[in-house]
């Protein structure tokens, strides 16, 4: 039986992987990971893990996600996002394991009215896309076995995320300001963890980049018209600019990526945003 093992499940893409692991558990024993049981930010701790369990599959679920404190913690987030991926992707070399390295939208800056393709140049604009995008550059220059999967806006019913916030806030406030000028495509993790098991059972593999969200393409403003519209809250929301809405750390103002390539070579269908957005809300609205 075939090993995968996940790093960063306690994350909202561990989760989810979690969560539909049983339904694989006859073709796959699962190991299961987080920063307290794995700091992949220590080499040796990997090597160990690599040794002691001998995954067939990493799939890297963990990240340091906080876009804005990157700009002020610029170590920290490379060496979660970089240094530890260089590790797994050479673990994963030394032992041929194949590696699954979960990446993002960022990389890119969004100064454009196109879709990104996975072969597009990357100029990310801050800290947090810089090391996103280093840690890809290592992990496919270190072990020709991987596969990055670059994904957008990820949300679900595990951790923090845009669309519990939102939830939370419209219980709490009469009138709310949502940017409405940057473009990109919500993700639901449990619809990632399933294409992620998707190439996991395609035979065949092909590594390199490749892009998976949901689609088509929204604003923030929109996406929460509709996480207000699913939960029949009765919030006003009114829409915003960039500039009205200041952060540390800039985001890009349209990322939107082509998922061609993962519909043709792994036969994933990505589904309409909106679709699994009501799955996700109503979920969250039971609970």
């Amino acid at each position: 039986m075939k090993k995968i093992a996940v790093i960063g499940s306690n994350g909202q893409l561990g989760n989810c992987i979690r969560k539909i692991a049983p339904d694989f558990e006859n073709s796959y024993e699962f190991i299961f990971t987080d920063s307290q049981t794995l700091n992949i930010t220590d080499e040796d701790q990997i090597n160990d893990f690599f040794y002691d369990n001998k995954p067939d599959y990493c799939i890297n679920a963990s990240a340091y996600t906080a876009v804005d404190l990157a700009e002020k913690e610029t170590d920290k987030a490379f060496a979660v996002n970089a240094d530890g991926v260089g590790y797994l992707a050479q673990a994963c070399a030394d032992h041929k394991s194949i590696l699954i390295h979960v990446s993002t939208d960022y990389v890119f800056d969004g100064d454009t009215n196109l879709s990104y393709s996975e072969d597009d140049f990357t100029n990310p604009s801050g800290v947090y896309g810089k090391s996103k995008r280093k840690g890809e550059e290592l992990a496919l220059e270190i072990n020709p076995q991987t596969i990055i999967l670059r994904t957008s806006w990820l949300y679900s019913e595990f951790n923090k995320n845009f669309v519990k916030t939102m939830l939370n806030l419209f219980s709490q406030k009469e009138e709310l300001g949502i940017v409405a000028d940057q473009f990109g495509q919500p993700t639901n993790a449990n619809d990632l963890a399933e294409a992620i098991m998707n190439i996991i059972n395609t035979p065949k593999k092909t590594f390199g980049i490749f892009h998976f969200s949901n689609y088509p393409e929204t604003t923030w403003f929109e996406f929460a018209k509709k996480i207000a519209e699913f939960s029949n809250a009765s919030v006003k929301l009114n829409p915003l600019t960039t500039d009205q809405y200041p952060t540390p750390a800039k985001r890009p103002a349209r990322s939107t990526m082509s998922l061609d390539k993962i519909e043709e070579i792994y036969k994933v269908e990505p589904k309409h945003w909106e679709n699994s957005l009501e799955e996700s809300v109503k979920i969250l609205t039971q609970q």
